[in-house]
């Protein structure tokens, strides 16, 4: 099982939750899914930024990176050095959470086939 993709899974579940109700059927149980995850949203963050690192398969990697990015934009100042610089560069990723959001989840997707 390829763990970077269920973990872009995760993670776009979560950056996309304002969207997620407008599909159709199953739509409000993916709000749900995607609220509860968001409680874990600095730990799923983590976990997506290592798995990218160690099991590197390019596209897979960087959309888990980029993802993992906007997910800890809250613990990034309390890295020494490079904190702010990432913070910086999160916050402007994060305006585009909901577009990594889907394509990390197909992406996602594609790397579970």
């Amino acid at each position: 099982m390829d763990f970077v993709a269920v973990m872009n899974i995760a993670a776009g579940l979560i950056l996309c939750i304002g969207i997620l109700q407008v599909v159709p059927a199953m739509g409000k149980y993916l709000v749900k899914l995607a609220k509860w995850l968001g409680g874990f949203q600095t730990i799923i963050g983590i976990i997506a930024i290592i798995l990218a690192i160690f099991w590197w398969s390019s596209l897979q990697s960087i959309v888990a990176i980029i993802a993992g990015l906007i997910l800890i934009a809250g613990i990034l100042p309390a890295i020494p050095a490079m904190g702010k610089q990432l913070e910086k560069l999160a916050k402007w990723l994060g305006s585009f959470q909901t577009i990594i959001g889907i394509i990390a989840i197909i992406v996602g997707i594609w790397g579970l086939l």
